[in-house]
């Protein structure tokens, strides 16, 4: 009888769940099983089918000579974004969140980087760093720092490094907002409490606030994660992963491979390992968050 009631309440938030249900059905699911069966197809140049592959696509793509140091660049680029992204946003979050007078305005400057189109902001950002117009060559010329202007694009490592000041740029205004929402549901007399029992603000902060927004921290990283591994616009507007692959991840590996090489099943084999590695970021993630929900 109980399972009976269980199965109709089910049913009953079937039409209700229905909706999303279809959408994720026909956004996710089925544009992964597309990519996932393109990987082992044989695809021209005009995307015509010319046959199954195999693992073909995959033993090619491995094969890659660029593929290793692409491989340990998208490492060091999304847990280098990911982490500076959240220390620099836990004082920022601290600041919004603090009363004085123009919060507000504080608030919005801050979110007009996430809320401004990736590409617009990355553009502004290749002219800053422009070797002959760039405000940043102006500022250090004139500041006696350099006697003539600097081309900060020119060596590759020099290079990825601007990219991710740029992806801690752009990924900044969102995480704080999140931990922001955080610090918000802490109640004040919590606080107060702790502060009549003689905590300093970083004592309080330490024990109190930062224990508390933990459930925000770890959301903010989660989708931070997903977001820099699949960060494509600021590294093909500012670089176009040049030059040569000395700037690529794996994303914008897998873009050169389908319109630059037109090889489309080797692309979607690209896709395909873009996916696993993702899958194991977001497992680790899931992984270290119940460990230490367990441990709290």
């Amino acid at each position: 009888m109980a399972q009976r009631s269980a199965n109709k309440s089910r049913l009953g938030a079937l039409p209700w769940i229905a909706p999303a249900l279809v959408m994720i059905l026909v956004f996710v699911v089925w544009p992964a099983f597309e990519m996932l069966r393109t990987s082992f197809q044989e695809v021209g140049s005009t995307g015509a089918v010319k046959g199954w592959a195999g693992f073909d696509n995959f033993s090619t793509l491995l094969k890659n000579p660029d593929l290793p140091n692409v491989l340990i660049r998208t490492l060091i680029w999304v847990l280098g974004v990911v982490f500076f992204t959240m220390i620099i946003s836990l004082p920022v979050a601290q600041l919004l969140n603090a009363k004085y007078p123009g919060r507000k305005v504080v608030r919005w400057a801050v979110i007009i980087p996430w809320a401004a189109s990736v590409v617009m902001s990355s553009t502004i950002w290749k002219w800053i760093l422009d070797p002959y117009y760039g405000v940043l060559n102006k500022i250090l010329i004139d500041l006696n720092f350099y006697k003539e202007p600097v081309d900060f694009l020119a060596n590759p490592k020099q290079s990825f490094v601007w990219l991710m000041i740029v992806a801690v740029f752009v990924s900044i205004p969102f995480t704080s907002f999140v931990i922001l929402a955080g610090l918000a549901t802490i109640p004040d007399d919590i606080v107060e409490s702790s502060t009549v029992d003689g905590a300093t603000a970083w004592k309080g902060y330490r024990f109190i606030k930062f224990p508390l927004i933990k459930p925000a921290l770890l959301v903010a990283m989660a989708i931070n994660l997903i977001n820099i591994f699949n960060a494509f616009p600021i590294i093909w507007v500012i670089t176009a992963g040049g030059p040569g692959y000395e700037t690529d991840t794996t994303t914008t590996l897998g873009y050169k491979i389908s319109f630059r090489d037109q090889d489309i099943g080797q692309s979607a084999s690209m896709a395909s390992l873009n996916l696993i590695i993702i899958l194991i970021f977001i497992g680790i993630f899931l992984k270290v968050s119940k460990s230490q929900e367990r441990n709290s």
